[in-house]
């Protein structure tokens, strides 16, 4: 890692040319970001602090009453199978999560000290599907989950804030239906009638709450409404009601081409998963979904499948994890839908470049809004490369609710620096506030997009520093049609239309690209170039000029949630007084 190698043979001499495209020019797009910034209001917080001291009182705990239901019109079969190794551990009396270890037979619920994260795993239930997993017999399964279960109903008959969050209670009535062989196997009576009867009550409450929250979460509220109204005799009336407020969820938080609002591909598989168990559900009771369930397999699924990776996972995009490409490929298999990825998708903003085995995902728009994505990245024109099953070029990562990293980790993860793009003073293109909200910065990206026989040509820009320092980032692509020459140039220019401010003068700056922990990294001896040695031993040649190639440490977020070491190249430069500059990079295969 540490020897130096001579530049290779071949290696393009100077500067690689991004020639003038030979193709037809493609309508630019202007993706901008409105209202990026403003998050929730004081007064939207005050009123839903009102509403959680409402659901306390008396009158609420009346209005949770209704008819007391004898058994479930149906069981709907989970479509998703879960994870064995979990589950095991559940068998064995341990329910690990979020670094959390709780024994089952001491476990209380109400503990305010576990972390936030194993309190909603815990409370949604969806664990019992990695029990089911781990233990088909129903009886194995129905002796560890019933004991949790009452003892659940022990800690939280009534209402509590954390407990009975809406999205918390949906996932509850879907997992406790679906797996009703392992909770309600007990021929204990007055235990049966608990299950029936929190479910019922769950329904009750959940129809009125469903209109205080927002996002995913409304979405995941309205598809619990939905299974407690056709699984939950008395609660059939409430159908009507429910499909309509998944329609209208699934439309304010899926764009048009399949993209969400917060712009995360974690977002989209969890919603696709959703739709799937929704669809199960009314499978159970011998019924079609609705138009809004199949919409959206028709618009979420064409969307994933378009920032896949070559290996079958998704990129490290605003808060997603580095998901298992096992789980993204069952859903979209469940779903029934074989779509081509598109090229690019206008609306979530991500350009992909595809050629031969090398594939381009390009963070092509402006971050989302705050109050649209708690977790959210400041990582505008950073882009991933995969060749064939292999990563070649990363963003470092997103933690996971599963196993979650420390907060100064977590937090250094969202800034620029953290992406493989350009970082302009070591400053983030997109603030992060101390809120941990995303500020303001980039409100526009102008992307132009040109395809010809030789390849693909991707020209791009956003303005996150023109407040600032008065210049925008440019970035220009160019792929082969081979794929196996690819071609870039990072520009710092002048804002048309605005006076250079001082710190845009002479200020330094970073090109970024962080490897995969797999990938070996030789530099040359002069400083310009490097070779890439992919774990299959394929090669790439690395050249750069405008400012010197380096190997610094860098980390990246595996599948499993754990930080790995891995390394980054970093090309280094300093605007001009006139606040410009300009730094060309190459990235060839060698061989075949």
């Amino acid at each position: 890692m540490t020897a130096e190698a001579k530049p290779p043979p071949d290696a393009p001499p100077g500067e690689p040319d991004l020639f003038t495209p030979n193709a037809e020019p493609m309508p630019s797009e202007r993706l901008r970001r409105v209202d990026g910034d403003k998050g929730v209001s004081l007064a939207e917080r005050v009123t839903a602090g009102l509403h959680r001291l409402s659901y306390r009182t008396a009158l609420h705990r009346i209005r949770l009453r209704g008819r007391f239901p004898l058994k479930l019109l149906a069981v709907p079969v989970d479509p998703l199978a879960g994870d064995v190794a979990a589950g095991e551990r559940i068998l064995r009396g341990r329910l690990v999560f979020a670094g959390h270890n709780a024994p089952a037979r001491t476990i209380h619920f109400a503990d305010a000290q576990v972390p936030a994260a194993w309190r909603d795993w815990a409370h949604s239930f969806v664990w019992l599907r990695d029990l089911a997993t781990a233990a088909p017999d129903r009886r194995t399964g129905a002796a560890v989950a019933e004991p949790l279960v009452a003892r659940w109903l022990a800690d939280h008959h009534d209402f509590d804030a954390a407990a009975w969050r809406p999205d918390l209670v949906a996932l509850r009535l879907m997992f406790w239906t679906a797996y009703a062989p392992y909770i309600l196997s007990s021929p204990d009576l007055v235990y049966r009638s608990a299950v029936l009867n929190a479910l019922a009550r769950w329904a009750r409450h959940l129809d009125r709450a469903i209109d205080r929250v927002e996002g995913p979460r409304r979405v995941t509220a309205a598809a619990g409404l939905i299974v407690a109204a056709l699984i939950i005799p008395g609660v059939d009336a409430r159908l009507t009601r429910a499909e309509a407020l998944l329609d209208h969820a699934l439309a304010a938080v899926v764009l048009p081409d399949g993209g969400t609002a917060d712009r995360s591909p974690a977002t989209q598989l969890d919603l696709l998963e959703l739709l799937l168990f929704v669809q199960s559900v009314y499978a159970a009771r011998g019924r079609k979904p609705i138009a809004a369930v199949l919409a959206g397999f028709e618009r979420l699924v064409p969307a994933l499948k378009s920032i896949v990776m070559g290996d079958g996972g998704v990129g490290a995009w605003h808060g997603s994890g580095a998901a298992r490409p096992a789980r993204i490929e069952a859903a979209m298999a469940r779903s029934g839908i074989m779509p081509r990825p598109s090229r690019s998708t206008s609306f979530a903003g991500y350009q992909r470049l595809a050629a031969g085995k090398t594939l381009i995902v390009v963070d092509a728009a402006p971050p989302p809004q705050a109050r649209a994505a708690a977790a959210a990245h400041a990582g505008t024109l950073a882009l991933e490369l995969s060749d064939g099953a292999t990563r070649l070029i990363v963003n470092c990562g997103g933690g996971t609710a599963a196993a979650p990293l420390p907060p100064a980790l977590a937090a250094a993860l969202r800034t620029t620096s953290a992406h493989s793009t350009l970082v302009l003073a070591d400053s983030n293109s997109t603030r992060i506030r101390p809120d941990g909200a995303l500020g303001k910065g980039v409100e526009e990206v102008v992307v132009n997009r040109q395809e010809s026989e030789e390849g693909i040509w991707l020209d791009l820009a956003h303005d996150g520093y023109v407040r600032r320092f008065g210049v925008r980032h440019r970035r220009r692509l160019f792929l082969s049609a081979s794929g196996g020459d690819l071609r870039g140039e990072d520009l710092i220019e002048p804002a048309p239309g605005r006076r250079l401010r001082r710190r845009g003068a002479k200020a330094t700056f970073d090109v970024r690209f962080h490897l995969d922990p797999g990938v070996e990294v030789t530099p040359t001896a002069d400083g310009q170039a490097a070779l890439l040695r992919l774990t299959d031993g394929r090669v790439w040649q690395v050249r750069a000029r405008g400012g010197p190639l380096t190997v610094d440490e860098s980390v990246w977020i595996d599948h499993d949630g754990v930080p790995r070491t891995t390394r980054q190249l970093v090309i280094a430069g300093t605007t001009s007084a006139a606040g410009e500059a300009s730094i060309n990079w190459s990235f060839k295969r060698a061989g075949r």
